[in-house]
């Protein structure tokens, strides 16, 4: 059996048009107030979309069951799901030695600092990977505890590596951790406690 890391970008359906949102939102943010654009008339014309999609929406409930079918990896998450239009995405990679990789570059949209990312996409970042890195080695749960330590600055506008690995797994405990890197240089680590446990996919 396969066991895919994250879902492949299909480049059509939900998954194209979600790539477009992130280009909207990381095309705003970048033009604020002192660009050029008829920001008047995107305004309008995104509240039109917004307009047709409220109004052809399924009934919450049956799109949540949509969103969780199956039993394999989603594609609506925040951090690596193609779907969601605030995700990055993530697309991981399964190294030699048990652990997994994803390489991604983060713009405006995700800025804490003057040209860095926020502490907090950090630590959702490493959240996710280090609970994707648990599906990845055979045993995985809900997270209960996950300590981060911000080494240096994470730049924006650069290749930033993430990588997470599970290092014990003790009756229901499970600890992995991770670390998002720039230049070779630590920024971000974290260690999480998970436990071996999930909530019942909406059926």
């Amino acid at each position: 059996m396969t066991i895919e890391l994250s879902r492949p970008y299909r480049g059509t359906g939900v998954d194209a048009a979600a790539a477009a949102a992130r280009r909207v939102i990381d095309g705003l943010v970048r033009a604020g107030d002192i660009s050029g654009a008829d920001l008047a008339g995107i305004t309008d014309r995104l509240n039109t979309i917004a307009d047709e999609l409220d109004a052809t929406a399924p009934d919450l409930r049956e799109r949540l069951v949509d969103m969780w079918r199956g039993d394999d990896v989603t594609r609506h998450d925040a951090v690596a799901g193609s779907e969601n239009p605030i995700a990055p995405p993530l697309e991981y990679t399964a190294l030699p030695d048990g652990s997994i990789e994803a390489v991604t570059v983060l713009g405006l949209p995700y800025q804490g600092p003057p040209e860095c990312v926020h502490g907090g996409v950090s630590a959702l970042i490493l959240d996710h990977t280090l609970g994707v890195a648990n599906g990845w080695a055979g045993v995985s749960g809900m997270t209960a505890e996950l300590v981060l330590r911000y080494h240096h600055l994470t730049p924006l506008f650069e290749p930033l590596t993430i990588r997470a690995r599970q290092v014990s797994v003790e009756g229901s405990k499970i600890r992995t951790v991770g670390s998002i890197s720039a230049g070779g240089r630590e920024c971000v680590t974290a260690e999480g406690l998970f436990i071996a446990k999930f909530k019942p996919r909406p059926r």
